[in-house]
């Protein structure tokens, strides 16, 4: 039985992980789950699965558990420091990072630093420190087995493959609710609208990402350290149907595919279980019934983020991280009605605009590069507001 830790329990990829454990009790146990701020989900979560150790965002939050629960209760942490808490007091075999953005990062180096296997959702942690967390995982023996659905389809379709054999690898995007949208009424686009995402069902951030097709320029800063490939080996294509999930073309011209239903519980379920495979948790793909499968070229003018990480991809460490964080910080004010639709993308480029990319060497270094982005993110909103 493999012990699991869950950074992330109460968002989207972490309820869909506890279905899986929910679906096979002979084969997992959780030991540990961290959330944010969803007190009420997470008590639910807790009383459920019994875990031994727990975190949550605030201290109010923490002391609310610790009343629910009574006597019979984990040990509680909260705050920024409580995810890598639990990675450190657990015995865990398995960590799933799912915490969304930069904030898994901390908790996701404790996991690397202490040897686990990470079965990794959180991509952001990839694109700013790539190089730091692949040297700790070279000198501690941490195993990455990835989560999101692209990333997995590639591990899967290279499984035993040479890098020399590989020509390229492309990750393949739905292309978002704004696929066929007018290019010029996009700054008109709405939350709502850009939460309709017309394959998946994701948070928000992700959701949003996936309009602007951030989420593949961020993967493809994934790919890049996750395969170590070559930027100029890496493409992407838009497949509306969402049901081939990478392909990887070997230098004799074949081309392998992975392929599954929409569903996240399928890639979850595999890293959890690698090497070994399980029962999955959906009907047979019928391809008869999807009957047929599109592959378009992305346009960069409707999604100038895919050129932008495409220009990130070859400067150095500084580029990734503060393209990451002038994109959160875009998003968050997308979200709260301080930015039009369009608005993401030209604050990013604006925040990068005049910064030198530049070599970081530690997650100290990380975290001052990300905190001064975000500052330079704001003043870049605030004159445009």
């Amino acid at each position: 039985m493999k012990k699991l830790v869950l950074l992330g329990s109460t968002g989207t990829i972490g309820r869909n992980t506890l279905d899986i454990v929910r679906r096979n009790p002979d084969a997992f146990r959780t030991v540990g789950l961290a959330a944010g701020t969803n007190r009420d989900l997470l008590l639910a979560q807790i009383r459920e699965f019994r875990p031994a150790f727990v975190s949550v965002g605030k201290a109010e939050d923490a002391a609310f558990l610790r009343g629910e629960l009574g006597g019979r209760k984990p040990r509680i942490f909260f705050g920024p420091e409580g995810a890598e808490a639990v990675v450190a007091e657990t015995d865990g075999d398995i960590v799933v990072s799912a915490i969304t953005g930069f904030n898994g990062l901390r908790p996701t180096l404790a996991a690397v630093r202490a040897g686990k296997t990470i079965a990794l959702a959180n991509k952001e942690s990839m694109v700013a420190a790539g190089a730091l967390l692949r040297r700790e995982a070279k000198k501690s023996g941490a195993v990455f087995v990835p989560v999101d659905s692209e990333h997995s389809g590639v591990f899967q379709c290279l499984a035993g493959r040479k890098s020399e054999e590989v020509r390229s690898v492309i990750l393949t995007a739905s292309g978002g609710p704004f696929l066929h949208t007018p290019i010029r009424e996009l700054r008109r686009k709405t939350l709502a609208e850009a939460l309709s995402h017309p394959r998946w069902k994701m948070g928000r951030k992700v959701t949003i990402d996936s309009a602007t097709m951030m989420n593949k320029g961020l993967e493809l800063l994934e790919a890049h350290w996750l395969f170590d490939l070559a930027p100029d080996r890496l493409r992407i294509l838009i497949h509306p149907q969402s049901i081939v999930h990478a392909l990887v073309e070997l230098r004799d011209g074949s081309v392998l595919a992975q392929l599954s239903r929409t569903d996240m519980r399928i890639p979850i379920q595999y890293a959890l279980t690698f090497p070994e495979r399980r029962d999955g948790p959906l009907p047979s793909l019928d391809l008869a019934a999807v009957g047929v499968l599109e592959f378009i070229t992305p346009d960069e003018r409707r999604f100038p983020l895919l050129r932008t990480a495409r220009r990130v991809l070859g400067e150095k460490d500084s580029a990734a991280v503060g393209m990451n964080a002038a994109n959160e910080i875009a998003v968050e004010a997308f979200i709260e009605g301080r930015l039009d639709f369009t608005g993401i993308g030209r604050t990013v480029e604006a925040t990068l605009a005049g910064l030198r990319p530049r070599q970081l060497e530690s997650i100290g270094d990380i975290v001052d590069e990300d905190r001064r982005v975000r500052e330079r993110a704001r003043r870049v909103i605030k004159k445009r507001t």
